[in-house]
């Protein structure tokens, strides 16, 4: 049982928050730092976002902070040693949401063998595509690092191939069509949506993009196991130049306690 099925466990009825930042925007020493205020302020789950100069899935907001981290020199290096340096203080579940690419160029069982190392939890891959998951499947096998399925409104087809072809830790349903930011409502009927997820696994279901206020949330934890908040935040590291109390403050909020 890795850190992402415990959490959940330890969660019972209640309903998670999970929370984003793109890792190295300001800097790497705050990125840890926010890591500890988010879990302080409620967060249950972090996704650190790995910086790619062509984030295809992601809004105008987080391409900007993925932008600044890589001017900033930000390398996968670094942020592994951000982790490891987390994990002398926090048992807190971490999730890299990171663009396939960037695992090839390390090699793709180097690369899962540093996450073990380290303690990353899981990686959610938004441009791996079903058909070459196998690449990544066979090592991920075993390792305790979970590869968390992405799941559209449009996947309807393929969802039970898209969650259960190495799929573990949660599913992470994509609310509307399009790329991340903060959303006024959603395109889809998301009970609809989450109850055809329902029907192909047991894995909780967690809801991203879109999600910016409590209400939001609110809204997300009536139906679904997790709301997942990344725009939102990220908009307000980069506004108050990642400022810890702030963003505590923010994640508290969210979390209504």
């Amino acid at each position: 049982m890795n850190r992402i099925e415990k959490k959940f466990k330890e969660l019972g009825d209640k309903k998670a928050l999970i929370t984003y930042i793109t890792a190295g925007d300001p800097s790497l020493d705050q990125t840890e730092q926010l890591i500890y205020a988010m879990e302080r302020g409620g967060a249950d789950i972090v996704e650190l976002g790995i910086p790619y100069s062509d984030p295809i899935a992601d809004g105008p907001i987080i391409q900007a902070a993925d932008q600044r981290s890589l001017d900033n020199g930000t390398n996968l290096f670094e942020i592994f040693e951000v982790v490891k340096n987390a994990r002398e203080k926090t048992e807190i579940p971490l999730v890299f949401l990171i663009y396939f690419n960037t695992i090839l160029s390390q090699g793709i069982e180097k690369f899962i063998k540093k996450c073990e190392e380290t303690g990353v939890d899981g990686l959610i891959i938004p441009d791996l595509p079903l058909e070459e998951r196998g690449e990544i499947s066979e090592f991920i096998k075993g390792s305790g690092v979970d590869l968390i399925p992405l799941v559209a409104p449009n996947s309807k087809e393929r969802l039970g191939d898209i969650i259960n072809c190495g799929g573990g830790g949660f599913v992470y349903c994509i609310s509307s069509f399009g790329v991340t930011g903060a959303r006024n409502n959603f395109d889809v009927d998301l009970k609809s949506y989450l109850e055809e997820v329902r029907t192909v696994t047991d894995l909780p279901l967690a809801i991203g993009f879109g999600i910016s206020s409590r209400e939001h949330v609110e809204e997300i934890h009536r139906i679904a196991d997790g709301a997942i908040v990344g725009s939102a935040i990220v908009k307000i590291v980069h506004e108050t130049k990642g400022d810890i109390k702030i963003i505590e403050d923010k994640v508290r909020e969210l979390k209504g306690s």
